[in-house]
C-alpha cells in the first residue's frame, strides 16, 4: 500500500506547479485543511481566469456524473483547472463508483480534490485513492510540529518572529491552529514588518482572552482550586460556550504532560536547562514548569491525565459542561 501524504506534500507539490490529478483530503484538522486549499486556490490557477476555472460541489446535493464531465472539461484561458468536492461522505455508492471510473483516466489538467470529514478506506473509491498514494491526512499536528507551523504560517502572513516568541505563543495559546493563527493576525496588525518577540507576544496576551485560559493553567498548576474555579467561570462567560469546555481540556492536558516529563527529568537527576533542552521550552518557561511540578507526584499526574481522558468522554457524550469542569479543576488541584 503506498504511503499516505502530509499536507506539507501537497504544499512541497504545489510551489513546483506539479499537482496531481486528483487527491482525497480527509481527517479532523479541519482549519490546516481549509489554510492548504486557500494556498492552492491561490496559486494554481491564475486570479484573472479563477472564475472559469474553479467549481465546488457537495456530496449528497451534487450529480456525481456532471462533476465527471466538468472534470473532464478543457481549462479556458488558463492551463488548469480545480475542482473542489466537500463532503465525499455523503455521495451514495454509484456515485463513488462514477468517480472510480474517473480515477482509472483522469484529465491531466484537472486537479479534482475531494473531501471527506471521514474515509472509509474499506470502500472501493478510497481504497483506491490510497493505493494511489494520493490520501492526504490532516491529523493534529503532534506537539513538536506545532512551533515550526507556526513559524511557517506567520512567514506566510508577513510576521517576523523569533524562536523563542513562537514557543512562548505556544505555551500560552496551546496547540488549537485556528487560536494561534488569529493570535498571529493580531501581532502582525499590531507590529507591521518589526520583529517579534517574547516581550511582544507577553504584552499582546495580556490584553487577550487567551491570557485567561493561560491564568487557569497557572492556578491548576500550583493547586489554588478557588482562584482556579473563579478564572474558569470568568472564561466561561466569555467565551463560545461550545468551543471553551474542549479547549480547557485539550490545554489541560497539555499542562499535565508537561509538568509529568518536567518531573521525569527532575527525578533522573536533571536541572532547568536539562528541561529547556529537552522539552524545547523558553529558559522562562521551563523554570515556571519546574516551580509547578513540585506540587506534584508522578502519581498524581498520571491520575490526572485519566480524570481528564474522563472528562473529556462526559463532554463529548453531552454532559453538563459547568459541572463537569469544575470537578475536573477540584479533582485536579485536589
Amino acid at each position: 500500500m503506498a504511503k499516505e501524504l502530509e499536507p506539507e506534500d501537497i504544499l512541497k507539490s504545489l510551489e513546483k506547479g506539479q499537482l496531481a490529478p486528483f487527491y482525497l483530503f480527509y481527517g479532523p484538522g479541519e482549519f490546516r485543511l481549509e489554510k492548504v486549499l486557500d494556498k492552492i486556490r491561490e496559486t494554481f490557477i491564475p486570479e484573472a481566469a479563477r472564475e472559469l476555472n474553479l467549481e465546488i460541489f457537495y456530496g449528497g446535493e451534487s450529480n456525481s456524473a456532471e462533476i465527471f464531465n466538468r472534470a473532464q472539461s478543457l481549462p479556458f484561458l488558463a492551463r488548469n483547472r480545480l475542482i473542489i468536492v466537500r463532503r465525499t461522505e455523503n455521495f451514495k455508492a454509484n456515485d463513488l463508483e462514477t468517480f472510480l471510473r474517473y480515477l482509472e483516466k483522469p484529465s491531466e489538467s484537472t486537479c479534482l480534490i475531494f473531501i471527506a470529514a471521514a474515509a472509509d478506506f474499506r470502500k472501493k473509491f478510497y481504497k483506491r485513492i490510497q493505493s494511489l498514494g494520493r490520501a492526504v491526512n490532516f491529523k493534529p499536528l503532534r506537539e513538536n510540529q506545532v512551533m515550526p507551523w507556526i513559524k511557517r504560517m506567520a512567514g506566510e502572513i508577513g510576521l517576523t518572529i523569533d524562536g523563542q516568541a513562537c514557543v512562548y505563543l505556544q505555551q500560552v495559546v496551546g496547540n488549537n491552529l485556528r487560536d494561534l493563527h488569529e493570535e498571529l493576525e493580531k501581532l502582525r496588525i499590531r507590529h507591521g514588518a518589526i520583529q517579534v518577540g517574547v516581550d511582544e507576544v507577553k504584552e499582546m496576551v495580556i490584553h487577550s482572552r487567551v491570557y485567561t485560559i493561560f491564568e487557569l493553567m497557572n492556578m491548576v498548576s500550583v493547586k489554588k482550586p478557588a482562584e482556579a474555579l473563579g478564572v474558569l467561570n470568568r472564561f466561561l462567560e466569555e467565551e463560545d460556550k461550545k468551543r471553551a469546555p474542549l479547549q480547557i481540556i485539550g490545554m489541560l492536558n497539555r499542562q499535565i504532560r508537561l509538568l509529568w516529563q518536567t518531573k521525569a527529568i527532575l527525578d533522573k537527576g536533571g536541572m532547568t536547562k536539562d528541561v529547556t533542552k529537552k522539552l524545547n521550552l523558553p529558559p522562562f518557561s521551563a523554570t515556571s514548569f519546574v516551580k509547578q511540578s513540585r506540587h506534584w507526584s508522578a502519581a498524581e499526574l498520571e491520575k490526572g491525565l485519566d480524570l481528564l481522558y474522563q472528562a473529556d468522554g462526559l463532554l463529548k457524550s453531552g454532559s453538563r459542561t459547568k459541572p463537569v469542569l469544575e470537578n475536573i479543576i477540584v479533582s485536579l488541584c485536589g
